[in-house]
């Protein structure tokens, strides 16, 4: 255990009636969530590298947990706290993914936070992750503070590394605070708008009547006192039932399922009840449901390091308790699924009710996919389509051959794959975790709608027995994978412009669109078995195989070739163009004279499939005769 400096630190377990708080950090992408949290890393002794320069396009793409002791705590914000010292053992923070398409990972974070940090470009100011970030902690009752971040960027403000926001305001210059001062009003202008009361945390009077902005600078070091004292002050004021609420059989959020050398396969999880200890029995959520596995081995991040790049910096526990990051080295954990839930399963009761709680969350998880309805082609997430549809005036039933497949290395990412396909109105047909192998390509195969036969990954690779298969540049399966998931829906999005694109000009090809010929003077080639006669199209299109109709409605007969002036034998010819037209069936002098008008007739299905396109005007006035000529003998046709 030296080789990895793991260390035994039973004594260090940190035991008393407060639990430390669990803040949850959101916000939209790029306005410096991991970078406020790699600035709270800084501030302990043992410091922990950028974490934000080693995820995938610089975004969070899963959660992660930091924590802040109490004496690291006490010592940051000893200013603020003019010699007082927080009754908290520290800080646990979960750095959440901020992509607007990770709500769910979001919630899941949110539902095991105490407090939650926003984190906004004050240049910037609300924007769609943000606001929907407001929403999910608004569904999930979460009290938070806003850090206004990136003052930095305000135009003639001096930061300095360590200096709180009220010493800094105080230092600059009075055209810089009117600068300022514009922000903030419009900050708080835009949060009003969705129901917010916002306040500058030091003018603050009531902090149940208005949420706390902080302005503070990750890149400059400035202003992190103040968001630690006041997120650390709202919970001990305003929390205390739910920091002493730890009485209970263990649960924590399974955040990631790692492969650690020297440790074998490993699980990282957000404890936030009860105790765990080595020999403990645990059940966890896989693929094929629950399944128990014992203890073998708990570990910490030694010092402040982040979960995810702790390395060798690990501190063997025989017991923890909540709150805490933990690391669980176990038996057969690859099956685990980041993103679910972990219990204690000590006795039977306790694994009894376990297994019942894992049923409904994988069973809330399924009911969260976008499913179509058969009858009015409707999608929503399964839970509403079962309220809406099947007991409502619809009463219709799934569509799930026409559902694309998704998969991901987490639920989380599970969640906000369906999340964005949900809102683009396409439905998923099967959702798993784990590599895509052969059973996902037969289920994207059966798909009858093309523009959804594809497979999307997110974080997830083929195995070996199908890579070279979904490679394939003709193959019958769309596939579309990366680590950063709006790259993915955007890939998918356009392939569907683009397949779209190609089926509207195959049925272009066999659809009958409108047309009126004029027969031309002097223009009669042969008088029948076929007519040949010179015509010229004066609206619409003709093509070879489609009947003609004189203009009060009298079948003529069907086209069978198309010759132009040159010789050359064409399938369709266009408005203005002039063309020996051979129709089978009529006589000329008997049936058609010269100077004769004609429509090309259009089939009933046809004209409903015409009436969605964007015809050009003459196109759609000939449409329009025709539907009119029709309904004289049948009210419903082309309906």
């Amino acid at each position: 255990m030296s080789e990895n400096d793991d260390t035994d630190a039973s004594e260090e377990v940190v035991r008393g009636e407060n639990r430390q708080p669990i803040v949850s950090v959101l916000g939209h992408v790029d306005h410096g969530k991991t970078s406020v949290l790699d600035l709270v890393r800084s501030i302990g002794s043992e410091r922990q590298a950028s974490v934000m320069d080693r995820e995938a396009g610089g975004i969070t793409q899963h959660i992660g947990a930091t924590e802040v002791p109490a004496d690291v705590l006490n010592e940051t914000c000893k200013v603020m706290l003019g010699g007082k010292e927080f009754k908290s053992p520290g800080l646990l923070f979960i750095d959440t993914p901020g992509h607007h398409s990770f709500v769910s990972l979001r919630n899941r974070g949110g539902s095991v936070a105490d407090i939650a940090i926003l984190v906004v470009d004050i240049m910037e100011g609300l924007q769609p992750q943000t606001i929907e970030s407001l929403n999910t902690l608004k569904e999930t009752k979460t009290p938070f503070v806003i850090a206004a971040n990136k003052i930095d960027r305000i135009h003639g403000w001096r930061c300095e590394t360590g200096r709180s926001f009220i010493q800094s305001m105080a230092a600059q210059r009075d055209d810089v605070k009117s600068y300022f001062d514009d922000r903030y009003w419009k900050m708080l202008g835009q949060f009003s708008e969705h129901g917010f009361n916002i306040e500058r945390y030091d003018k603050i009077k009531d902090f149940r009547e208005n949420v706390a902005l902080v302005p503070m600078s990750a890149k400059e070091g400035e202003g992190l006192q103040d968001l630690l004292a006041v997120s650390v002050g709202l919970a001990e004021r305003f929390l205390e039932d739910r920091l002493t609420d730890t009485i209970g059989p263990a649960m924590g959020t399974v955040l990631e399922m790692r492969d650690e050398v020297g440790m074998g396969k490993t699980i990282d999880v957000i404890l936030y009840r009860g105790n765990l200890k080595v020999g403990d029995n645990i059940m966890l959520a896989s693929s094929d449901g629950a399944f128990t596995t014992h203890i073998k081995g708990l570990k910490r991040p030694k010092g402040m390091s982040e979960m995810r790049d702790a390395g060798k910096r690990w501190v063997n526990f025989p017991e923890i308790q909540a709150a805490c990051g933990v690391k669980i080295v176990a038996p057969n954990l690859e099956n685990a699924i980041a993103g679910t839930t972990l219990h204690l399963a000590n006795t039977e009761e306790q694994k009894t009710d376990a297994e019942q709680l894992i049923r409904e969350e994988w069973r809330s998880i399924y009911d969260k996919m976008p499913i179509m309805c058969s009858v009015c082609k409707q999608v929503s997430p399964r839970f509403e389509f079962i309220e809406k549809c099947q007991n409502g005036t619809c009463k219709g039933a799934v569509e799930e051959k026409d559902g694309v497949v998704i998969k991901a290395d987490t639920v989380g990412g599970l969640e906000a794959l369906a999340f964005e396909l949900f809102k683009l109105k396409i439905p998923v047909r099967q959702a798993t975790v784990g590599p895509i192998n052969k059973k996902d390509i037969l289920m994207a195969k059966s798909i009858q709608d093309e523009l959804n036969k594809a497979i999307l990954g997110f974080s997830t690779k083929p195995n070996t027995e199908v890579a070279d298969e979904l490679s394939k540049e003709d193959s019958e399966v769309a596939f579309f994978s990366g680590s950063i998931i709006y790259h993915i829906i955007d890939q998918f999005e356009e392939w569907r412009d683009n397949k779209r694109a190609e089926i509207e000009a195959e049925q272009r090809e066999s659809l009958v669109y409108p047309g009126r010929l004029l027969y031309l003077k002097d223009h009669t080639f042969r008088a029948k078995n076929p007519a040949i006669v010179g015509m010229r199209v004066v609206g619409g299109r003709i093509h070879i195989g489609q009947r003609l109709m004189k203009l009060d409605g009298t079948p003529v007969g069907q086209v069978k070739s198309l010759r132009t002036r040159s010789s050359e034998d064409v399938k369709e010819a266009s408005q203005g163009d002039e063309v020996a037209v051979a129709i089978q069936g009529p006589t000329v002098g008997r049936h058609i004279e010269e100077l004769d008008e004609f429509y090309v007739d259009v089939p009933a299905s046809h004209a409903k499939r015409l009436k969605k396109l964007s015809l050009d005007p003459i196109e759609q006035e000939i449409l329009d005769e025709l539907i009119r000529l029709h309904r004289k003998e049948d009210h419903f046709w082309g309906r």
